[in-house]
């Protein structure tokens, strides 16, 4: 019969040995499933496209003004009001006109005078009692003093405020009765037959916009209002800044808009959306990509189907898929699923998709 303590050692030692058993064969085990475990794969795909890109926008009239008074004085009468639609010509504002009426008056009895004296100089020149000096000294005051009455009537009419144009007049910057000076500001006017619409656009952007554009061809764009609507007319990309702005790296694009219903209004503000043309772009599923540190990547498997990390630049995004910039080539195998179930530089099982098979299953829709 073996001592006690012999024997105590002896179970601990097959213990053991069960315990190293078990563990080799779950090593064994877990080994074995990881290399059943099948990833899908694919490739980038590369095709034409386009990619539609919102931009923040002002909404501006197509003619927007500040009207001023041209003369001091009472405003004696006020004849619209504010938010009226107003015709070309319409009498707005009467500045009192009492002193402008006066100095009319004046220099029109003047003129009368200096144009009876005229004549009578005329008659003597024609019967040569006077000299030609006279006629002619005769009728540089006739003249000046008609200048003058021209110059009374531009002062009184200065007392009339019109509309240079039809449209629609915004608050009123005094009330009747009110003491205005040259120059003080009554109100504005805008013309919305029209809005010009500004936006941004990268400088990145606006390269392709200008490759991928002919110069005849008109680019369309859209208009997503405040309240997440699009707007019924679409517009047309007339103007480009001649600048680009060195702190932001943008460049100002407008676009013009019909507003036939005048639902638009000076200063709004809205999205603009326009669709961008992608030549030859690299596609690949969105869920192919995990972020470190607000920088893309994907798991590129090489030949031996070993996994290793890339990063990418994106040059688009799409619902479901991104359009990749940089970082890969038509020919690159990514890992499509199980990004969190895998290591850097770990041997995968892979099953290749090809990738319009992919991409056709994510709903891209893409010309």
């Amino acid at each position: 019969m073996l001592p006690k303590i012999l024997t105590k050692r002896i179970l601990v030692l097959l213990s053991f040995c069960a315990l190293l058993g078990n563990i080799g064969c779950s090593t064994k085990a877990d080994e074995k499933k990881t290399e059943e475990t099948e990833y899908l794969v694919t490739s980038p795909l590369q095709k034409d496209t386009t990619v539609t890109k919102d931009y923040v926008s002002q909404i501006h009239s197509i003619q927007h003004i500040e009207l001023r008074a041209l003369e001091k004085g009472y405003l004696q009468k006020i004849f619209v009001d504010e938010g009226q639609y107003v015709k070309q010509g319409q009498l707005m504002f009467q500045i009192m006109p009492v002193i402008y009426n006066a100095e009319l008056q004046k220099s029109q009895a003047e003129a009368n005078y200096v144009g009876i004296e005229y004549q009578n100089t005329k008659r003597l020149a024609d019967s040569n009692i006077v000299s030609k000096n006279e006629l002619a000294l005769a009728k540089a005051k006739f003249d000046k003093a008609n200048a003058e009455v021209a110059l009374a009537k531009t002062h009184l009419q200065f007392t009339e405020i019109r509309a240079p144009f039809s449209g629609i007049m915004d608050h009123f910057q005094v009330r009747l009765g009110s003491l205005v000076n040259e120059g003080d500001l009554l109100t504005t006017l805008s013309d919305n037959s029209k809005m010009w619409v500004y936006f941004n656009v990268p400088e990145a952007e606006y390269l392709d916009f200008k490759t991928h554009t002919q110069k005849d061809n008109q680019t369309h764009v859209n208009l997503m209002m405040a309240n997440n609507e699009l707007f019924d007319h679409p517009g047309i990309v007339q103007t480009i800044e001649a600048d680009f702005n060195n702190e932001t790296g943008n460049i100002a694009f407008r676009a013009t808009f019909p507003n036939p219903k005048g639902l638009l209004r000076h200063g709004e503000t809205g999205n603009i959306r326009m669709t961008i043309p992608l030549k030859n772009a690299l596609l690949i599923p969105q869920k192919a990509t995990f972020e470190v540190l607000d920088k893309k990547y994907v798991y590129v498997v090489d030949k031996d189907n070993v996994i290793r990390s890339r990063e990418i630049t994106l040059a688009a995004e799409m619902p479901h898929i991104f359009a990749v910039q940089d970082g890969l080539k038509k020919s690159d195998r990514i890992l499509l699923e199980g990004l969190r179930q895998v290591r850097e530089n770990e041997k995968i099982h892979a099953k290749f998709v090809q990738p319009d098979s992919v991409i056709s299953h994510l709903g891209l829709y893409a010309e």
